[in-house]
């Protein structure tokens, strides 16, 4: 009985800290004080020695805004276009799993904000909420993330559901053969779903609205596959995580991916390219986006930062492609210059993750809010009253980078 009463205090808490909130490093800070440290360093990790992701957010110090002056600025409008749908700023929500692990509403909370910002969702194959929950909140843009498993019945069966629950486009992850090594989850002792433990019981004591929340909640499950494993009970995520892992396909080629587009049949997105060959082998298959990432740095370290590559892989795709940039947005000037270098838009999933730690819906609803807000007004300074007056002359290396 007590739940709805500590979920409404929790709201009206991080209500009161959000409107404190003037940027996303606000929400992150606020994102690492509420969730518990093995959950939030799970978001906020990546591989190795963390250099990638690292680059991938001080690479857009390389860059410099060129503003034009004295022009009509009374009107901006942010909107634009990818693939063929509408959106109300140049930012798509990244597909990120197991989004309960940060706040107990996890997908379905972020669906809800993105559609009421005007923007994509897109869903992940180990989300913790279904395909079908995530329509029945969303009636926006949204697409959902595949990879090309072992089993083909079960990319059959995710094809033939997103099409029920009329989702625009695919989006295939192809970076993550198998998983990357995430040192920060060893040494908090990260586990799905979370457990107490002698390590970690302070924690969760720390931040008991957290706890409270998740304890009271249904269980933590991966609901896009639960069904496929009969041993599976609910909150077996062991179980289920194992049969991901085995569904993960090493021997997977571009041959295998040209069939699923053909499966599909509709817009199709590649994500986790970094390189001018591999964006040609993803159009010559019929792909109609191109996604440049590197996984946020949670997979290989040591790769380029997307924006250090955007530019040449733009140039090998032409207009057979849009060209999506994701890692390292952080700021609306970020957006901007990729923009500038050619990118149909951004991609984020930190971004918004910091928000639903921070504050649950409200708090992506804040994300979203700021980053479009900053888009807005950066535009504006930058002499650019529309998202396609943005182009190569807005932009310059500060340092001779590429020579």
């Amino acid at each position: 009985m007590a739940a709805p009463y500590i979920r409404q205090l929790d709201e009206q808490i991080s209500r009161f800290l959000l409107a404190r909130c003037h940027n996303i490093a606000d929400l992150r800070r606020l994102a690492r004080w509420r969730v518990p440290a093995p959950m939030f360093h799970y978001m906020d990790g990546a591989a190795d020695d963390e250099v990638t992701m690292g680059r991938n957010q001080s690479a857009f110090d390389d860059l410099e805004l060129l503003p034009r002056n004295l022009i009509d600025i009374s009107k901006i409008d942010t909107s634009t276009t990818v693939l063929g749908q509408r959106i109300e700023f140049p930012l798509v929500l990244a597909p990120t799993g197991m989004s309960r692990l940060f706040h107990w509403e996890g997908e379905l909370a972020v669906a809800r904000a993105a559609a009421r910002a005007g923007t994509i969702y897109s869903l992940s194959t180990v989300g913790t909420h279904s395909v079908e929950e995530v329509a029945a909140v969303n009636p926006g843009p949204k697409w959902f993330q595949i990879y090309v498993f072992k089993d083909r019945g079960l990319v059959t069966e995710f094809i033939d559901r997103c099409r029920a629950q009329q989702y625009h486009a695919l989006c295939l992850t192809i970076d993550l053969p198998l998983t990357g090594n995430r040192e920060r989850d060893l040494r908090t002792g990260m586990t799905v779903p979370p457990k107490l433990s002698v390590k970690s019981w302070l924690d969760f004591a720390l931040r008991p609205l957290w706890s409270f929340a998740h304890i009271t909640s249904d269980p933590f499950t991966l609901a896009n596959v639960a069904h496929r494993v009969p041993a599976a009970r609910p909150g077996d995520v062991n179980t289920l995580q194992a049969y991901i892992g085995e569904q993960f396909d090493r021997t997977v080629t571009w041959d295998d991916a040209a069939l699923m587009v053909q499966q599909w049949n509709g817009p199709f997105a590649v994500k986790g390219i970094l390189t001018v060959d591999d964006a040609k082998r993803a159009v010559d298959i019929g792909a109609t986006c191109i996604i440049v990432s590197n996984h946020g740095g949670r997979q290989l370290d040591h790769v380029p930062a997307p924006i250090d590559v955007l530019p040449e892989i733009v140039a090998a795709v032409g207009d057979r492609a849009e060209v999506i940039l994701d890692g390292g947005v952080r700021r609306g000037t970020d957006v901007l210059k990729a923009i500038a270098l050619g990118a149909k838009a951004c991609m984020t999933g930190r971004c918004y993750l910091f928000g639903l730690g921070a504050g649950g819906e409200p708090g992506v609803d804040r994300a979203l809010h700021l980053l479009k807000s900053e888009i807005n007004r950066d535009m504006a300074l930058l002499g650019t009253r529309n998202v396609g007056e943005i182009g190569p002359q807005h932009v310059r290396y500060r340092r001779r980078v590429r020579d």
